[in-house]
């Protein structure tokens, strides 16, 4: 939907599992229609569309993109941002790190995105931008030496200098902005702002440049302008609070470096806050979110430095001494503590702050995809658990 002729707002689909387009389409008749009579009944509702590489191949079979867009304008949706992320199976399944498979080494990864942008340019409203969040490149232990990381950072940015080329040519030819929105979390190649600036700095803006200096045979400025416009930031709230960023900080860093951001997935990770005497009720407390299909990372600041553990069960096996934990468990955003434990519910408040100081970015997409996978007193039916969500956010902006 659209908050105030300035935001466009949604949550992400991949909630609901949709592995080949049949199943995909399925559950977006199921819940669309009820979601939005309740929270946007007399204006059209933006929808956060997540397809997989079956169900993307499928969208383009026969008559289903038209009529899925037909479907869309008859009933009021449109579709302002999708999510690149993951390429397979989502649900019902161990995923694990798996989820950054193919990465950004591969043709796969390049084929599925750049399809998943062909399509979104035909979906996408005149008048509005668009944009696909996407991983960090890789999952930073698939690669066991710098001279690897190095690899697979120069072959991501090589990849994504062909997105920018495909972007520059759809918006000559249609008008529709769109921008690819690189997604940093914990144990991806790129997990902070630091990291972010790095990939930039070291291989996407000098890559890439010179690949659109050879093939557009613009200036130098003109093709690094053309990346900083098309190539932008996914600002998980969720994995910057894992690395201990405060948005304001975070945000003027992009800001200085040219660097924008894209969307805002709005989400929360569980925070572990120690204290003399109840430590056994905290840990039993965090064992309940540890489930088999996700990769929970854990991460602790220890000075100046932020120390990621890669899964859940690592942390609850050793029960270290420490002051504070942050898990990657994508809890409901309107949960501000649950039973022993608390989220960083805190830090969507302060990007929400920021945002109306400075409006960075125009689309917002709640991601909590952990539906399936929270403790049992969590759980209702839901499309009452998204309609709640999408109303504390709105209460909220």
């Amino acid at each position: 939907m659209l908050i105030q002729n300035k935001y466009h707002l949604s949550y992400c689909s991949n909630i609901h599992p949709g592995e080949d387009w049949e199943q995909t389409y399925d559950s977006l008749k199921t819940y669309l229609p009820k979601i939005k009579k309740e929270v946007s009944p007399e204006s059209p509702f933006g929808i956060g569309l997540r397809l997989s590489n079956v169900a993307s191949l499928g969208l383009n079979e026969g008559s289903n993109l038209k009529d899925f867009k037909d479907w869309l304008d008859q009933n009021q949706f449109y579709v302002f941002t999708m999510n690149g992320f993951p390429y397979g199976n989502f649900h019902n399944e161990r995923v694990k790190d798996m989820v950054h498979a193919p990465d950004w080494t591969t043709k796969e990864r390049l084929d599925y995105t750049k399809r998943l942008f062909d399509q979104l340019a035909f979906l996408i409203p005149e008048g509005i931008s668009g944009g696909i969040s996407t991983s960090p490149v890789s999952y930073r232990h698939w690669h066991t030496s710098d001279k690897a990381l190095e690899k697979a950072f120069a072959t991501g940015a090589e990849s994504m200098s062909e997105i920018v080329l495909q972007l520059v040519e759809i918006e000559s030819k249609t008008g529709k902005y769109l921008h690819m929105d690189i997604e940093p979390e914990p144990d991806g190649m790129i997990e902070n702002s630091d990291e972010v600036l790095h990939f930039y700095d070291t291989y996407l803006l000098p890559l890439a440049t010179q690949k659109l200096i050879t093939v557009l045979r613009c200036s130098e400025e003109k093709a690094k302008n053309l990346i900083l416009r098309h190539i932008s930031v996914c600002y998980d709230v969720c994995h910057f609070s894992l690395a201990y960023e405060e948005p304001e900080h975070t945000l003027a860093k992009f800001k200085k470096a040219g660097i924008r951001v894209g969307k805002i997935q709005v989400s929360s990770a569980l925070k572990i806050l120690f204290k003399e005497g109840d430590n056994e009720a905290i840990w039993h407390s965090l064992s309940q979110f540890n489930e088999p299909t996700y990769l929970h990372q854990v991460t602790e600041k220890i000075g100046d430095k932020v120390v990621t553990y890669k899964d859940l069960p690592e942390v609850l096996e050793h029960r270290s001494n420490t002051k504070e934990l942050r898990s990657h468990f994508h809890v409901p955003i309107f949960l501000e503590k649950y039973d022993d434990l608390f989220s960083t519910q805190d830090q969507i408040l302060k990007v929400l702050e920021y945002l109306r100081e400075d409006q960075f970015s125009d689309q917002l997409e709640i991601e909590t995809y952990t539906w399936d996978v929270l403790p049992k007193d969590l759980k209702t039916e839901l499309s009452n658990c998204i309609v709640r969500e999408i109303e504390w956010l709105k209460s909220k902006i």
